[in-house]
């Protein structure tokens, strides 16, 4: 592929701009009928293959956590992720967009984030209805137990 062409599906493939790669691990959790399908359908195809779910029993290369308003507590949710990825992994923070269902307050995101010991490094539009997240362990961080 050309690096032309390589561009054009950056800006095509959310999931190419979210950083997915081939042969990542990534497992979704708080999945409802409400989620972006092409937003999943493009990180299976870019990552070659299905998503996991919240049953898988190994740690993954990065979660993909769809969350709304009134799914509970996000610093909670925030750290059970943290416990299922590799050192070095990512958290892809899915969250309602401004006026729709289950909007979370960025404040709210950044505050749960700090506290889950995660830094936000990039936000993205993550489709029509969904702004996306990524949160990462900041370097330097002590290594997880």
């Amino acid at each position: 592929m050309s690096a032309t062409a390589d561009h054009a599906e950056e800006r095509t493939n959310t999931a190419v701009r979210l950083g997915f790669e081939p042969g990542q691990v990534v497992q979704e959790i708080g999945y409802d009928d409400d989620v972006e399908q092409e937003l999943r359908e493009g990180i299976e195809a870019t990552i070659g293959q299905e998503l996991v779910d919240e049953d898988y029993d190994d740690v993954a290369d990065v979660v993909l956590l769809w969350f709304r308003d009134e799914d509970g507590d996000l610093t909670d949710a925030l750290v059970d992720a943290i416990g299922l990825i590799e050192d070095g992994g990512a958290v892809w923070l899915l969250t309602p967009k401004t006026g729709r269902d289950g909007y979370v307050e960025p404040s709210d995101i950044n505050e749960a984030a700090q506290t889950a010991g995660l830094a936000q490094t990039k936000s993205i539009n993550a489709g029509k209805d969904w702004t996306g997240s990524r949160l990462v362990t900041p370097k330097g961080a002590p290594a997880k137990r």
